[in-house]
């Protein structure tokens, strides 16, 4: 499906312009607590390696819990810049209309997905506040990271409905919205 260049200028459409701010602040924070787990990874090898001092107690469930997180904040950015659902090999000689429908389509079944998801986690954190279930190592309730990882479902749910219908206006248009940047 339509793949950007990774220079897709920013939406001209008011819902666009909203979302867009808030998806690269999203994208940039996730990429924050990547690179501090990378560091909280890295500490925790030379530890190992140095007697007396030991790796972190809980690295992998510290790990774990922030990549998940950041795997949340990442998906809004790449919705919105055509970074998700791609599948270029198989319409390279398609023509724009047929791509265009192809990213719809691809778009509104990640819309379907995305709300499953969001709705199934927060029955999952209410179950997991309510056994009171903590992880093994470090003991943290697991319920406590379902908050921010639901509000961040609900924002890429906003963010591919809203894909959807940029999508579907394109198709019907006959072109991208933004095709100086493509291809």
């Amino acid at each position: 499906m339509a793949e950007s260049n990774g220079t897709a200028p920013r939406p001209t459409d008011p819902v666009g312009r909203a979302l867009y701010p808030v998806a690269r602040i999203l994208a940039i924070a996730g990429g924050i607590v990547l690179s501090a787990l990378a560091a909280i990874t890295t500490i925790s090898i030379i530890g190992r390696a140095i007697p007396g001092i030991g790796p972190i107690y809980g690295d992998f469930e510290i790990v774990a819990i922030g990549t998940g997180i950041s795997v949340f904040c990442f998906l809004p950015w790449c919705q919105l810049n055509r970074g998700n659902v791609v599948v270029d090999f198989f319409m390279t000689a398609a023509p724009t209309r047929a791509k265009t429908f192809m990213d719809t389509l691809g778009a509104a079944m990640y819309l379907v997905i995305a709300t499953l998801l969001t709705w199934r986690m927060i029955y999952g954190g209410i179950e997991m506040y309510e056994t009171a279930e903590k992880s093994l190592t470090l003991n943290f309730p697991r319920w406590s990271t379902f908050p921010l990882s639901v509000v961040l479902m609900g924002f890429l749910v906003l963010v591919v409905a809203y894909t959807v219908g940029r999508n579907a206006a394109e198709t019907r248009a006959g072109r991208y919205f933004n095709e100086q940047s493509l291809y």
